[in-house]
């Protein structure tokens, strides 16, 4: 089964990281890395109420992140790997211009 994390950026080519080869993130461990980096990357709830679904936290590391941060490969398999695995999924798609996910 394929397994695949892509991120898209207005006026940018999608991203794409192929997951295939690589080895799957523990559940926990996926929670705890997307914790860390939204943390530190000073994110915020997109929603008015403070509540934090998973597919937010993604879409918001992701729109933090901006291109940039993707052309570090390591971070962005990385992200790909905690995406993958905290939303119990093998084929993500992050829009971050309309801020969704599509499976």
């Amino acid at each position: 089964m394929r397994s695949e994390v892509s991120v898209t950026f207005k006026g940018h080519p999608p991203i794409r990281l192929d997951l295939n080869e690589v080895q799957p993130m523990p559940h926990d461990a996926a929670r705890a890395w997307l914790d860390g980096e939204f943390t530190r990357m000073e994110c915020e709830p997109l929603r008015p109420t403070g509540k934090l679904l998973t597919a937010d936290k993604v879409v918001v590391i992701a729109q933090a992140a901006g291109p940039g941060k993707f052309a570090d490969a390591d971070w962005a398999q990385a992200f790909a790997r905690a995406a993958s695995a905290a939303l119990a999924k093998p084929v993500v798609h992050v829009d971050v211009d309309v801020l969704s996910i599509s499976y």
